[in-house]
């Protein structure tokens, strides 16, 4: 009988287990619990999440290897013992917003600030990043952060709890999801101590005594699974970033794009060479198989449609119906999508703006229309910056829980002005952790070829008119204080 692998997302929202045939990739059983909601949360909640997404799925008894795709970019702040110090501060945390632009200021501000930053780690710090939430516990709980002994995110913290050790020097990471913490270098392949110290605001010796894990090549084991929970015989790969599990997921190759619509925007691809933009717009991160993963990252995503359903009393399906009602462009109506502040452009305080209201657009249909829209309008403005940059773009996928909106699927084509792919829903971080699990239980060069599910394919007559008015309302926004 072939081995089984074990495939786990744990997500902002919740935790979900694929187990599958290590050789084809058939889905055997699956399994999921929520995560509690909010932008700092015990650890815990994610572990006890996972356990109980294990046992629905069966167990790992029969399974052979299992890898961890997790959120990004979340502060695990660790102590001498391996205890967690505070709630982990999540990526759309964004409290950290002003330690963002005083890193950059160090670095000698504005573009020349931004584009030393993007030199050691091929990314601008934004409130996102691990760096900057480190440069806030040292500011905000100065007393926490001297006990800091080891800096992990989610899914190193879970790899490691899954292997038993208390020990955090066994704390392993892969480079996908170390990419995405300011501190890691990806196209050198190395951390970059003097960030962390200045982060921190300690010496670099200093930040040299504090243990980071461990960075894992793509195929390579990282540990084995706990031998007191009957585990021991379980092979642990590195893991991964969410991002880059659900490219591995999809079979991403040079020249694929992907676009998720979950609780986040992120537009993704698959890059031979490290991506480096000092405008912030595109983050140069690695991906899980030893290429690059330029992203760019909205903060407001599926939320935004979340948001119109409820403020128009309809559920997802009579969004849908709604905007599909109304003509392109909703009547002059531009919804600027910044609900939760946003992180591309950077504007953590920001809030959103339905601009060209009329006697003519003061209706369910061009508002539901306006929504649709303005989050794709976002997500567009993503893609044009991965061009600009000589990124490769030959198809484009349209992933995540949004993605199964009638509405996004058959006004995408138009906003973005290209043909639209949407793979049957899957569980794609989930399938690409399994994935590398089986790769790495297999020992082979190359992950295995799995059959992806089937594409429906999108195309629409392209409305330029669109995008050109969200860019010319783009900046008509209001600022929290």
């Amino acid at each position: 009988m072939p081995p089984l692998v074990a495939g786990i997302d744990s997500s902002t929202q919740s935790c979900k287990v694929i187990i599958r045939d290590a050789e084809t990739g058939a889905e055997v059983r699956s399994g999921s619990a929520k995560h509690p909601e909010g932008t700092e949360v015990a650890p815990s909640a994610w572990w006890e999440a996972l356990l109980e997404a294990l046992e629905q799925a069966g167990g790992l008894a029969d399974v052979a290897a299992a890898a961890v795709g997790g959120q990004q970019h979340g502060l695990v702040a660790l102590d001498a013992d391996g205890q967690v110090i505070r709630d982990a501060l999540l990526w759309n945390d964004t409290r950290s917003a002003d330690a963002a632009a005083t890193l950059i200021e160090e670095l000698g501000g504005g573009t020349d600030g931004a584009a030393a930053w993007t030199a050691a780690t091929g990314s601008v710090p934004v409130a996102s990043l691990t760096v900057t939430k480190l440069r806030w516990l040292a500011d905000a709980e100065p007393e926490n952060a001297r006990r800091v002994a080891a800096v992990a995110l989610p899914h190193d913290w879970l790899t490691w709890r899954l292997s038993g050790s208390s020990d955090i020097r066994d704390l392993t990471t892969d480079r996908s999801d170390a990419s995405g913490t300011g501190y890691y270098d990806p196209a050198a392949g190395q951390y970059r101590y003097d960030l962390l110290a200045r982060a921190l605001r300690i010496s670099e010796d200093q930040a040299r005594s504090v243990v980071l894990p461990r960075v894992v090549t793509a195929n390579e084991q990282a540990a084995t699974g706990d031998a007191s929970r009957g585990w021991g015989h379980l092979v642990l790969g590195p893991g991964a970033g969410d991002n880059a599990a659900a490219a591995l997921g999809l079979g991403m190759r040079p020249g694929d794009v992907a676009i998720s619509i979950g609780t986040s925007g992120v537009v993704s691809a698959i890059s031979p060479g490290p991506i480096q933009d000092p405008t912030g717009m595109v983050t140069g991160f690695a991906d899980a198989t030893g290429q690059f993963l330029p992203l760019a990252v909205t903060l407001n995503g599926s939320r935004v449609l979340d948001g119109a359903a409820r403020m128009l009393g309809v559920d997802h399906a009579g969004l849908a119906e709604l905007a599909l009602a109304a003509e392109p462009g909703a009547n002059g109506l531009t919804l600027i999508p910044y609900l939760e502040g946003e992180r591309t452009p950077n504007l953590p305080r920001a809030t959103g703006s339905f601009i060209g209201l009329s006697l003519a657009s003061m209706n369910p249909q061009d508002v539901a229309r306006a929504a649709v829209e303005g989050l794709l309008c976002g997500l567009a403005d993503g893609l044009e910056a991965m061009t600009a940059l000589g990124v490769p773009v030959e198809s484009v996928k349209l992933i995540g829980g949004a993605a199964r909106s009638a509405a996004v699927q058959q006004i995408a084509p138009a906003v973005l002005g290209r043909q639209v792919q949407v793979p049957e829903p899957g569980e794609y971080v989930a399938d690409g952790a399994a994935r590398q699990a089986a790769w790495v239980l297999s020992g082979a060069q190359e992950p295995p070829s799995w059959t992806t599910s089937a594409v429906h394919t999108f195309t629409a007559e392209s409305t330029p008119q669109v995008r050109e008015a969200y860019a010319s309302r783009q900046g008509l926004i209001a600022q929290r204080d």
